[in-house]
């Protein structure tokens, strides 16, 4: 293959996964979120397990909530003021103090994740209820961690780079004027850690994690309720 058509072939792939791909999941993210909420209102919950197994769920699910809210407010603000952010790591203590907060914070956040994915593996009463699903999201998730701790130690001063690079490209398609001459410099890790993100934005619609997007304040006033185990406790045994 030639230099230039190997060239063009990257951009066609750049163009695929950093545009059309984005825009595909953010029609898909919409429609199958608001559908299921229409018609399987039901399945907007955790589905938790915490009944069949309570120990080693306490120990994965807080560092891991803990862990990836700090991860994902951190990408937020990036996106969100990007010159601030600049602006802040401009001074190199500031600098190493906010690079060593997300590593420690992904550590947390692994530490969970595998603890999770583990507990759902060991116990059979928990593994009896896992679903196909369950699986691939745990493994996007696991990959994603792991990718963006591989990107951390690599391609040092992501909170930089990210609001320099990542937040212009990102801001460009929320504003349908999609620039991807940014991103097509990017080393192959991060593309694929972003096309990473994506792909669980994709799929997000058919897991348990659309829970995430209610707010149970129905609690607040709905009356209390008995709950009563009603299958054959030999099956889960």
């Amino acid at each position: 293959m030639t230099p230039m058509l190997q060239v063009a072939g990257n951009v066609a792939l750049d163009t695929v996964l950093f545009i059309a791909f984005p825009y595909t999941v953010v029609v898909l993210f919409l429609s199958m979120t608001i559908k299921r909420y229409v018609s399987e209102k039901f399945t907007y919950s955790t589905f938790s397990s915490q009944f069949l197994e309570n120990r080693q769920q306490f120990i994965g699910s807080v560092p891991w909530h803990y862990g990836i809210l700090a991860l994902f407010l951190g990408h937020l603000v990036a996106f969100l003021f990007p010159a601030n952010v600049l602006l802040w790591n401009s001074v190199p203590a500031r600098l190493y103090f906010t690079e060593l907060a997300a590593f420690a914070f992904a550590i947390v956040t692994l530490f969970g994740l595998v603890n999770l994915i583990v507990r759902r593996a060991r116990h059979p009463r928990v593994r009896a209820v896992t679903s196909k699903m369950d699986v691939l999201i745990l493994a996007l998730l696991l990959f994603q961690v792991l990718s963006g701790m591989y990107i951390a130690y690599y391609a040092r001063w992501g909170s930089s780079w990210f609001a320099a690079v990542l937040s212009p490209y990102l801001w460009s398609l929320f504003t349908f004027t999609p620039d991807i001459s940014g991103v097509s410099q990017l080393p192959l890790s991060i593309k694929i850690h972003l096309v990473g993100a994506f792909t669980i934005f994709a799929v997000f619609p058919f897991t348990r994690l659309v829970h995430v997007l209610v707010v149970p304040n129905h609690y607040l006033w709905r009356r209390p309720q008995v709950v009563i185990w009603n299958a054959a406790r030999r099956m889960w045994r």
